[in-house]
């Protein structure tokens, strides 16, 4: 499943002009990231999450939410695993860990396990398949 697709703004006819860059001190006259404990708090205790359980939203973002976590509930109102979020999101795994962590606490995400498939497909299926395949 895909998640809703952003819509293309089209560029406006005069280039708006670029912002003033902050100073750095080193020089570079470029931003410093941010961090990314600023986006996850406090550093606790993770959900037990791997990259392909599956997240699906019980509710809309709350107003007080961070926008990460907004982002995080709209895009997962069909189920999507880890990986997916943290690549739709562009963040890393550990910041989405920790964001779901926050979110599986108050109740706004569902963790599912994933769907376990046999290892080998049964024999008798198989027979039974290659027999149809036969009589057509």
């Amino acid at each position: 499943m895909t998640p809703p697709q952003r819509q293309r703004r089209q560029p406006k006819h005069e280039p708006p002009s670029p912002a003033p860059r902050e100073s750095t001190g080193d020089g570079t006259g470029e931003r410093p990231p941010e961090r990314l404990y600023i986006l996850t708090g406090e550093d606790g205790e993770r959900a037990p999450i791997d990259l392909v359980t599956l997240i699906v939203a019980r509710a809309d973002p709350p107003p007080s939410a961070a926008p990460e976590q907004s982002a995080l509930l709209r895009i997962c109102q069909a189920p999507l695993s880890v990986a997916e979020i943290s690549a739709y999101l562009n963040l890393p795994i550990s910041v989405v860990t920790a964001l779901l962590t926050e979110l599986l606490t108050a109740e706004l995400v569902q963790a599912r396990a994933p769907v376990v498939r046999q290892a080998r497909a049964d024999r008798s299926l198989l027979e039974a398949v290659m027999h149809g395949l036969q009589k057509l």
